[in-house]
């Protein structure tokens, strides 16, 4: 590891490429007219954005946020977004990013834990603090970025009207906290993961060097954390017209004019948004063929993605251009990656038949090692902890990309964290369950925490959703246990592609079945359930909140 006294700001990154240069384009903010049905785009170079956020952290830390301050922003995907966030890293702040999709009961929690004791946010989410009660023990400092009415504080407009434009960036260590990034939840309350300036510059140099991201890119980036790594690399970060928290009711049209009007060359998105696209191009080919010619590459991260998704969006693609399925978490990413092509080349029949799903050999500077499935904590790593090639375990992450600890959360980081005496490091352990193949790639099978254990054997989530994955007229599955008579029974729950009449659905429970009497693992199947449409998390709307689903099978399924 690098030496914990190494000075090291990100917001050097936007810095050096401003004084590089200074007239390409930083950002660029789509917004649909809808009076006049015209898609407008705001444009801003990083010479701007690096004054901008110049004078916004002079007006910050003027008001008192100042270094080490808990500053919650809630500033949606835009040109404030980028220049409070670059400012509160200039500063030596700790932005607290959340994400407001995941429910006010949640949200609230999140920020009490925090305790920030600053609020930057737009109009909209002062007053929802107001109304709802957000860190109002602690926050004392309040800025709004837009229009400020009874609540007192100051905007961030007032603060910079008068600021100068040069600023001396902080010099903070590299392990130093620079931010606090919350976990969308999907598997339980969301935790808040201590970011640090090693941290965001690592991934910055795994985009660069395993991803081949160059300085002069033009980027669409439909997450905002994406998107911050989008000017520190050098690129133009195109932010889309949508509602980056319900990716779902993002209009494609938007995505597809973000890509042609500014030949974008790499685009960010979920496999929400994968599936949404592609199959928006299919619908539009009859009338007007889709093509992305400028893209050279597609990341898709938060979930596993659908095969049937994207070779659906890799249609649109021309060349050799390829979506690259990237696998991590908020507390370590990326971990590893493939590309969509390399998946369609034989090993796609190995996860339907119940392999798993692989995600790829592991980046540079991330060693990954499977460990034995166990629900206790482990103190230290050791060699013997280790698994065989082959063999099934949970997931564990060693690198400068992971994250140290959870925020006020003792209990979980003794859960999530193997400390590496040795070596001066620690294991992240994912909560994944996966093994290598013969080729060194690492294939995921599921969460630890969702894995259904039977008297017999253990079920693990992925490996036995893809095998009825493979039926035509299923969208997706999840496999739940649910008690009976004390004893777990595992559930197929079923979302299909489209509403079944009762007689059609007795049919594919029948086909079903029939299917899961083919592998060992799902013969133990017997009961499926059809649900109108699955609950997904709020962050990418993705991944399957199989707990929700669990409780509703419970009461479901008629008792024997």
């Amino acid at each position: 590891m690098s030496s914990s006294n190494t000075i090291l700001n990100f917001a050097q990154h936007l810095q050096s490429i401003a004084n590089d240069h200074p007239d390409h384009l930083a950002a660029v903010i789509q917004n649909y007219d809808k009076r006049n049905k015209k898609i407008q785009y705001e444009e801003i170079t990083f010479s701007e954005l690096d004054s901008r956020s110049n004078q916004a952290a002079n007006g910050l830390e003027n008001f008192g946020i100042r270094k080490g301050v808990r500053t919650v922003l809630m500033v949606p995907p835009g040109v404030d977004f980028f220049v409070c966030t670059f400012a509160l890293f200039k500063i030596g702040a700790i932005p607290i990013l959340v994400d407001p999709g995941m429910g006010i009961k949640n949200l609230k929690k999140c920020l009490a834990e925090a305790e920030p004791t600053a609020f930057v946010g737009v109009t909209k989410a002062q007053v929802a603090r107001l109304v709802l009660g957000w860190g109002k023990p602690t926050i004392d400092k309040v800025v709004t970025v837009g229009n400020n009415f009874f609540w007192g504080g100051t905007t961030l407009g007032a603060i910079t009207s008068t600021s100068d434009d040069t600023y001396e960036i902080d010099p903070i260590l590299a392990d130093d906290t620079a931010a606090i990034l919350f976990t969308s939840g999907s598997t339980g309350v969301p935790k808040g993961a201590v970011y640090t300036h090693r941290m965001f510059t690592t991934q910055i140099d795994i985009l660069r060097d395993d991803y081949g991201i160059e300085p002069g890119e033009m980027d669409v980036a439909t997450f905002p954390l994406f998107a911050l790594f989008g000017p520190a690399l050098g690129m133009t970060a195109i932010i889309p017209d949508m509602d980056a928290s319900k990716p779902l009711k993002t209009n494609p049209e938007m995505i597809v004019r973000a890509v042609q009007d500014y030949k974008a060359t790499n685009m960010f998105c979920s496999p929400a948004l994968i599936e949404l696209v592609g199959q928006h191009g299919i619908e539009q080919a009859a009338a007007n063929s889709i093509q992305f010619t400028s893209l050279k590459r597609v990341i898709s991260a938060g979930a596993p993605a659908n095969p049937a998704s994207l070779l659906k969006f890799s249609k649109l693609l021309t060349g050799d251009t390829d979506i690259l399925t990237s696998y991590g978490a908020t507390e370590a990413l990326p971990v590893s990656y493939i590309g969509a092509r390399e998946l369609f080349e034989g090993l796609q029949d190995k996860t339907d038949c119940g392999g798993g799903i692989c995600v790829g050999k592991p980046v540079n500077e991330v060693t990954v090692k499977i460990i034995k499935c166990t629900d206790d904590p482990i103190h230290s790593w050791t060699d013997d902890l280790e698994l065989a090639q082959g063999e099934l375990g949970e997931i564990t992450v060693t690198g400068p990309m992971a994250s140290p600890e959870y925020y006020k959360r003792p209990r979980s980081t003794e859960l999530a964290k193997i400390i590496d005496h040795e070596n001066n490091s620690f294991y992240h352990r994912m909560g994944d369950i996966g093994y290598f193949d013969d080729a060194g790639r690492l294939w995921m099978c599921g969460r630890k925490a969702q894995r259904v254990v039977l008297e017999s054997t253990t079920l693990f989530t992925v490996s036995c959703e893809r095998i009825f994955d493979t039926h035509p007229k299923v969208k997706r599955s999840a496999l739940v246990g649910i008690k009976r008579d004390g004893k777990t029974l595992p559930v197929l729950c079923v979302e299909l592609i489209q509403e079944t009449a009762p007689n059609g659905s007795t049919k594919i429970e029948s086909e079903l079945l029939d299917i899961a009497k083919n592998y060992s693992d799902t013969s133990l199947i017997e009961n499926v359930l059809f649900h109108k449409k699955f609950p997904v998390d709020v962050r990418h709307n993705a991944k399957i909140n199989r707990e929700q689903l669990s409780v509703w099978a419970q009461k479901k399924l008629p008792p024997r």
